[in-house]
């Protein structure tokens, strides 16, 4: 049964895994025996967290393209396939957040935020799955959020984003499971990133997650790494469709 959960053998491609959640599940699935693949825009922090990853023994490369752009991402897609081998898995965590009220968020702002957060899942996945169906098998994990379930004030472009993501990825089931792929969610709670730094820096949003979440506190990145692991393995091969929250039971109480 063990072996199950093992990744050996198993190329994995993680989007956005620089640094923060990304690099904290690239790390657990190549401690898991999977080969990964880090990706970001900018070259240089790309190349320092796959350093980082071999100087821990980890078997890792690096490839560096924009999620939200189509055309440079399939174009990276299939490199990868002929230079690494096949991509068996994916973990589309690639994200940004801009908070501000609704009514003063700009259509620029808007655009930018879902070109990464929903358009990059599409064009990655589509790239990706095109190779996959041909093999008859591929795993794909869609980083979505608890803001695909609930909503906060400043963040609604973001939740809306997630949201979708949630449902891109019952889509993707619906299209692709009887291709032999499993497609599922995982949805985090508030952790310590960079991405929540200025809450994490805020008493009273602090107080607020600490009361308002069961668990009593924030997450530890480390903490997605089982429920990735096993999503990505063949113990979860008949689980499809499916968002997996990771939130310390935010989204169970009120």
């Amino acid at each position: 049964m063990i072996d199950s959960f093992r990744l050996n053998g198993r190329r994995a491609l993680i989007t956005g895994s620089a640094r923060g959640i990304g690099l904290a599940l690239a790390r657990g699935l190549a401690q898991a025996g999977a080969h990964v693949v880090l990706n970001g825009r900018d070259a240089e922090r790309t190349q320092a967290a796959c350093a980082l990853l071999r100087d821990e023994g980890l078997n890792a490369e690096y490839a560096v393209f924009d999620v939200a752009d189509h055309d440079a991402t399939a174009r990276a897609v299939d490199g990868l396939e002929q230079r690494v081998g096949a991509i068996d898995i994916l973990v589309n965590n690639a994200g940004i957040q801009h908070r501000q009220a609704l009514q003063d968020f700009s259509q620029q702002d808007w655009h930018r935020l879902m070109s990464t957060n929903l358009d990059g899942v599409f064009n990655v996945s589509k790239a990706v799955a095109r190779h996959m169906i041909a093999r008859g098998h591929g795993k794909i994990i869609n980083i979505a959020s608890v803001q695909s379930e609930l909503a906060r004030p400043s963040i609604a472009p973001y939740a809306a984003s997630k949201g979708a993501v949630r449902m891109l990825t019952r889509g993707m089931c619906a299209d692709w499971a009887g291709h032999g792929l499993q497609v599922n969610a995982l949805a985090p709670g508030y952790f310590r990133t960079e991405l929540n730094q200025a809450l994490a820096d805020n008493p009273a949003f602090d107080d607020w997650l600490v009361k308002r979440t069961p668990a009593g506190r924030w997450g530890k990145v480390e903490e997605l790494c089982g429920a990735a692991v096993f999503l990505a393995s063949p113990a979860a091969d008949f689980i499809n469709g499916q968002t997996l929250f990771v939130d310390g039971g935010l989204t169970s109480v009120v």
